[in-house]
């Protein structure tokens, strides 16, 4: 179709986050990893997993269940962040299989995770920013949020807006129109 075939890995998540500044001796951590597999050439999405991560220097504020519905709880029973790691590698191919989410955030807190705690980076060089191409399909001047864009595009939100889960199976339908807009491309690595 337009120079990609195979499977694309969609990946989203949500980490800590406060309402005003961050708390003395937190950061911003990985709470979720919302990934759904997409197949290029079937032309649709085939998998949808969620992963939970248990914060290691950061609890999950008020605000930041508000957003997202993670509790403290919650994310007390997820893995740790190397062993999500770990799990993208090993049930996703994520080192191997090129890989989009919507903006830069995700890419940049998954390497600042990683290099701020020595764990091996998951992924392979092949990302792209959904968002960026979304917005040149379009034609758009300024690019949009993820629940915007859906609006653009016909398309439902389905599910709970900032669910990694829900949010990488939105994005992965936003992928597939950009692909049915024959404007699908892997924008960096090799």
């Amino acid at each position: 179709m337009n120079g990609f075939s195979g499977l694309l890995n969609v990946v989203d998540v949500e980490a800590t986050c406060w309402a005003g500044k961050v708390p003395a001796g937190a950061v911003s951590e990985i709470i979720e990893i919302g990934l759904t597999v997409v197949d290029f050439d079937a032309g649709e999405r085939i998998g949808k997993h969620r992963i939970l991560v248990r914060p290691a220097r950061s609890t999950v504020s008020e605000f930041c269940t508000e957003l997202t519905g993670l509790t403290q709880a919650e994310v007390d029973t997820g893995m740790e962040f190397v062993d999500a790691c770990r799990l993208l590698a090993r049930e996703h191919s994520a080192g191997l299989r090129p890989w989009a989410s919507w903006g830069d955030y995700d890419r940049k807190q998954f390497e600042r995770q990683c290099a701020a705690t020595g764990v091996e980076y998951p992924f392979g060089q092949r990302h792209t920013n959904a968002k960026q191409l979304f917005s040149e399909a379009y034609g758009l001047n300024r690019r949009q949020g993820m629940a915007g864009a859906l609006h653009i595009a016909g398309l439902p939100l389905e599910g709970r807006h900032h669910c990694g889960a829900d949010d990488a199976w939105n994005i992965a339908g936003l992928i597939l129109n950009i692909r049915e807009r024959n404007a699908w491309r892997i924008t960096s690595g090799a």
